[in-house]
This record gives structure tokens, sequence and C-alpha cells, in this order.
């Protein structure tokens, strides 16, 4: 396509002097000719002049390549990636392979792959796709444009809404983990009697495990993003819009309210609330709630600049200690010696 072609479907303008014909996309140090780039953060625009790409996604024009005038360039870089790569689609049809319930309601344009199980009273919207080995348990409701990779899973009688992504090995509805210890010191299985409820426009990924409830239901609601190999406890809620990156750990009855976002390996003790727009930065464990609007870093997780402040001086500590442990033997030798003056007074 044109670079002007590409401006008109996405409603952005061109700026420079030429028209290049862009065949494919690239970040900016690998981009090369016949390829579109984008600049996102400003920090970065120095590498521009040395990119060879054919144009760039950005805020002002540069100086040194075509560019497509942007209000989001990182936004409009994936919108262009949807104009030049959109991934197989399975045709629609069930194979012959798969199990389907008699019982099992199937929406019109769905398309279910071999060896994939679909259980008694199974609802399914329209338009859903069922790569191999999807497995959906009895009584589960699931509405249109269900997109579940392989080996992903949906337990009985969970509820998932319209335009639900599970990557591959996704579990929605696993049991919570709970046992009540007995006497003996042996543990004893509580059965996980609730649901999970995943709103519309989720994507859930890779290896993540959404817990169903004892009681009641755990929830992530809509436009929520979970990265892989995240944990979410029973009766937990993930709110709408949050981001919640990889190796997150969420225990029972956690709630996260509007557009929270957890970076990589945070760990969320139970029963306490992170209310809307909180950060909380990577590795960091969080044991209280967590104001809105905030930002939260460390373990145990405070304010993030108290934190830098912190982490400066961590290395320093031992220095810190030697140097106070002198001082104190100094005062000491002083005050022995101004005592020896004043017997001798």
């Amino acid at each position: 396509m044109l670079l002007s072609e590409i401006a008109a479907r996405l409603g952005c303008t061109v700026a420079g002097n030429s028209d290049p014909e862009i065949h494919s996309l690239s970040g900016m140090e690998q981009a090369s000719a016949g390829q579109l780039t984008f600049l996102a953060n400003p920090k970065y625009a120095h590498k521009v002049k040395n990119s060879a790409a054919s144009a760039i996604i950005a805020a002002q024009e540069s100086a040194f390549l075509p560019t497509l005038i942007s209000s989001n360039p990182y936004l409009d870089f994936a919108r262009a990636l949807e104009l030049f790569y959109q991934p197989p689609r399975m045709p629609a049809g069930v194979s012959p392979l798969a199990y389907v319930s008699a019982s099992a309601e199937i929406g019109e344009g769905a398309s279910i792959a071999p060896f994939c199980y679909v259980g008694d009273g199974v609802k399914i919207g329209a338009n859903a796709t069922l790569h191999a080995h999807v497995v959906i348990y009895a009584g589960a409701q699931i509405g249109d444009d269900f997109l579940a990779h392989s080996h992903s899973v949906v337990r009985e009688f969970c509820r998932i809404g319209n335009r639900v992504t599970l990557q591959n090995n996704a579990v929605v509805g696993g049991d919570g983990f709970g046992f009540a210890k007995r006497a003996d010191g042996t543990h004893h299985k509580i059965v996980q009697s609730g649901i999970t409820v995943v709103e519309d426009d989720v994507e859930i990924q890779s290896l993540t495990n959404i817990d169903r409830a004892t009681m009641g239901e755990t929830r992530v609601q809509r436009g929520a993003k979970v990265d892989s190999l995240v944990q979410v406890g029973h009766a937990c809620v993930v709110g709408e819009d949050n981001i919640i990156c990889s190796q997150v750990g969420l225990a029972g009855s956690t709630i996260l309210k509007k557009s929270v976002l957890l970076a990589g390996q945070v760990g969320v003790s139970g029963h306490l609330t992170i209310h809307d727009n909180a950060v909380v930065y990577a590795q960091s464990g969080v044991g209280h709630d967590v104001d809105q609007g905030t930002i939260v870093s460390g373990s145990p997780a405070f304010d993030f600049r108290e934190w830098r402040r912190a982490v400066t001086a961590f290395p320093k500590l031992g220095e810190m200690v030697r140097t106070l442990r002198d001082l104190e033997a100094r005062v000491k030798t002083m005050e022995g010696n101004k005592s020896s003056d004043e017997l001798q007074d």
C-alpha cells in the first residue's frame, strides 16, 4: 500500500515530499526499505535518523522520514499492523472429529476444530472459534465472537461475554484453592461451588488461571487484559480495563477497581482493595488497600517516591552502618576522655 492509502485508512495525515510504497511494518531499529515504523516515546527520537524505514508514524513531522502524523502513534501502529496481517481463520462448521453434545447450542458461523469437547447444556454465541483440543464443560454460557486457542478450558457453569479471547492453556473456572484442616493435620477439600464470570472484550493469555469461587463468583470485568502465567484466586474481582502483567498472583477475595495496572510478578494478599487507576510496580508485595490513583512499589509496597529513595540507599547501607559504628566509637571515646577530665578536676 502507498503511505497515503494507509493514512486514509487510519484517518492520519501525511507529511513529507514522497509517498513510498509500504509492504510491512517493523520496529525502528530493525526496519528496512519498504517498511513503516513508529515513534511513540519522544526519548527515542534521536534514533529516527538512523532508521532504514521508508516512513514513520509519529506525533510530529520527522526531518528524516515521510511521516504519518498521529495523535496516538502506538495505537495507529497497531491499527496499521491489521492492514497487513490477519491470522488464519478456520472455516465455519463443526469438525466430525469434535464432540459436541446434542444438548449444546452453537451459534451461527461457529468454527469448531478436531478434538474439541463441548459438554451438555453449553450455549455458545455466533462466530465462535474453537481451535483443536479446546474443552467446554457442561452448562457453560458463552457469548458471540468467542476465540479459544488450543488447550484452553472453560469449566462447568461459567459465564463468558462477547468478544472474549482465551490464549493457549488458559483455564476459566478451575477450582479455587480451598481446604479445611482436620484435627489429625490432614486436609479436607472444600467444594468450589461458585463460578467464574468473564465480561465482554476480555483477553486472558496463555497458562493463566481464573479460579471459580467457593461460593458466589469470581469476576473479570469488561475490557480487562490478563497476561500469561497469572493466578487469580477464588472470589476475586478484576476491574474494568485492568492490565495484569505476567506472573501476578491475586489471593482470594482481592478486589481490583477500574483501570488498575499491576506490573510483572506482583503479589497481592487477599481480602483487600486496590482502587481506581492505581499502579503497582513490578515485584511488589501488596498487603493493604491501595488508594485511588496512587503508585506503589516494593515489598511491602509503599509510595514509589519513597521506595526510589530507599532503593538508592540500599547499596550504601553497609557503608552507613560502618560510619555509624565509627561515630559511636568516637563518641564513646570523647565521653570517656570527658569523664577522666572531670575526675582529675
